[in-house]
């Protein structure tokens, strides 16, 4: 009788064993669950697994290749500064832009620094006629301040350019000493004023580019961007970039120059009425444009900074974009991808 109760009690101490067994594995795989979940460095090796297993990779649809660090002008708050005065050999240069091609890129901006400057525009227009003519680029672009363009240029390079945007931050020449926009005695608006004729004459789209900082807050540009008529206004909230323009090492010190977000809304929301207008926050611009300097780096701005990768020339374009942080899915919120060549443009010349 003693024997038969034991037994049973063996039986069901056993069974009981069996379940906390099985209840313990499960709360362990829950909590290493919950763990790789939340704990940071964790979840940094499961994304990075992630992104490896299903091969994702952006694409570089629209590249902004910063060739060049040298400027004329001393803008207070430039994100580009010229750190250094490297240039790459126009036929490295080429090669570059060719490997770039057979990724999938449709769009290239040349910028700087002030792209004109070397070879009087000579450079540049190279460029500009290999990724028009022998690459076939649906749309070349340039952003430039406009101080040294001339008319030959247009003559020679003019028919390889989709679109040719202008920086102009004010329509009043001291605010635009006071920002740094300008180059002795030179006038910034004449100079505006004459490069958005030859557009039109040379049949290049013309865009302007403002950044919106405590200078001209505001202002209101409402009658003269009319006038312009542009096939794009671009309007930045100013934005600060450690090492660039703010912070240990930075040639700039742009913390002045910075406004809240409510005051660039302001701005934004009182020139409604211009239908060209496209507004970029400090979120839109961070993390939305693939940026390429002057050894052909990807630079990654998502901390802040710019973290460059390696050179597209040493290790591809696959390898290098792993570390643009770009944000594709930013690009095409912002508008990223428009109608940007001038050929599908239909303008009015």
């Amino acid at each position: 009788m003693h024997a038969s109760k034991f037994n049973q009690f063996e039986q069901v101490s056993g069974m009981l064993l069996h379940v906390l067994s099985l209840c313990l594995s499960l709360v362990s795989k829950w909590w290493g669950w919950i763990w790789t979940k939340t704990d940071p460095i964790q979840k940094g090796i499961r994304d990075a697994d992630d992104g490896e297993s299903d091969g994702s990779q952006p694409t570089p649809t629209s590249v902004n290749y910063h060739f060049t660090r040298k400027c004329n002008y001393k803008c207070g708050f430039c994100f580009h500064t010229a750190k250094t005065s490297f240039l790459l050999p126009l036929e490295v240069a080429k090669s570059g832009l060719k490997l770039l091609k057979e990724s999938g890129m449709e769009k290239i901006n040349f910028s700087g620094g002030e792209p004109f400057m070397h070879e009087r525009g000579d450079f540049l227009g190279k460029m500009v006629q290999y990724c028009k003519v022998d690459l076939q680029l649906p749309s070349v672009s340039i952003v430039s301040n406009g101080s040294m363009i001339k008319e030959s240029w247009f003559q020679k390079y003019g028919e390889h350019l989709d679109i040719l945007a202008i920086s102009c931050d004010s329509f009043d020449e001291e605010t635009n000493r006071l920002i740094g926009r300008t180059q002795g005695r030179k006038s910034h608006l004449d100079n505006l004023y004459k490069v958005c004729d030859w557009c039109r004459q040379y049949k290049v789209a013309f865009k302007i580019n403002s950044v919106i900082n405590t200078y001209n807050v505001d202002e209101d540009m409402v009658e003269q961007i009319t006038q312009l008529n542009p096939v794009r206004w671009k309007v930045f909230q100013c934005l600060l970039i450690y090492g660039e323009n703010a912070g240990k090492d930075a040639l700039r010190e742009a913390e002045k120059f910075v406004i809240s977000p409510e005051q660039f809304q302001d701005f934004l929301d009182r020139h409604s009425s211009v239908a060209c207008l496209v507004p970029e926050s400090n979120q839109k611009m961070r993390d939305s444009y693939l940026i390429l300097d002057e050894y052909m780096r990807f630079l990654d701005c998502r901390e802040g900074r710019k973290d460059p990768s390696k050179s597209i020339l040493d290790v591809g374009i696959q390898e290098a974009i792993r570390f643009s942080g770009f944000d594709e899915k930013m690009f095409l919120k912002r508008g990223g991808k428009y109608l940007w060549s001038k050929a599908d443009m239909k303008l009015e010349w």
